[in-house]
């Protein structure tokens, strides 16, 4: 029932990382026969089977192995870009049970306020290479600004705006979409890519030009987009074209 070679696991160890059951909860199923490979009851909990190549059944359900998880949020405003916090809801709370399970983690971070596209994944590696100064990954937002953001702005922005710290951020696109007026006064809407990540990065940018974001919305990751019909709360895993775009 098992194959040797790098590839196997304990098929305890497989079970308890899909959240089949804890290692003694596992002993107790083995015991009462729940659980089968290829087609046969299992004898011993801790047997070496191959999750790629055997067929693993737990309570007549087949449990399909898989280490990484690839998700993509439309996260909600009043939601925190973490993994717990003691006052506010977290993203991980938005996820399914079986979802948490691989322990999943945002890539980067989007204010408590703003929503938009927001990656949770267990792949390290992927998540360092996409939050790496060196890397660059563009970021596009929408925002709406209160204040005429105009063609001067632009160019500041092109320029590299000089934030509250001193910082001087790096060069980025600004595009003005509309402009409307209402009571507050006039109310911009833009589209921005940004280069870089620092804490609060597009709302001090617009304060440096004397203007104020009133709605943020990340809409892109590099060349991934945001699906335009997942609503506002809610997630899916990526597909394998978008999983490469993020590799990209």
């Amino acid at each position: 029932m098992s194959e040797k070679g790098k590839k196997t696991q304990r098929l305890d160890k497989i079970l308890s990382h899909m959240g089949v059951g804890t290692r003694s909860e596992l002993k107790k199923m083995v015991k009462q026969g729940r659980i089968l490979v290829d087609g046969k009851t299992v004898k011993d909990s801790g047997i070496q089977v191959n999750p790629e190549t055997n067929v693993i059944e737990a309570d007549g359900e087949r449990i399909v192995y898989r280490e990484m998880i690839y998700l993509m949020l439309h996260k909600p405003p009043g939601v925190v870009s973490a993994t717990e916090d003691n006052r506010d809801r977290t993203v991980l709370d938005l996820l399914r049970k079986e979802d948490r399970i691989f322990e999943p983690f945002p890539v980067g971070r989007l204010d408590k306020d703003t929503e938009g596209l927001l990656i949770l994944t267990n792949d390290g590696p992927l998540a360092h290479d996409l939050l790496s100064p060196r890397k660059h990954v563009p970021k596009t937002y929408e925002a709406r600004v209160l204040g005429k953001v105009d063609d001067e702005d632009v160019q500041r922005f092109k320029a590299g705006i000089h934030l509250d710290d001193g910082y001087e951020a790096m060069p980025a696109e600004l595009t003005v979409l509309s402009h409307e007026e209402t009571e507050e006064g006039v109310i911009s809407t833009i589209s921005l890519i940004i280069h870089e990540g620092k804490f609060h990065q597009v709302k001090r940018m617009f304060l440096a030009v004397g203007k104020r974001v009133v709605y943020l919305k990340r809409v892109a990751m590099g060349e991934l987009q945001l699906d335009s019909e997942l609503p506002i709360g809610k997630y899916r895993e990526l597909t394998a074209d978008e999983l490469a775009c993020l590799r990209k």
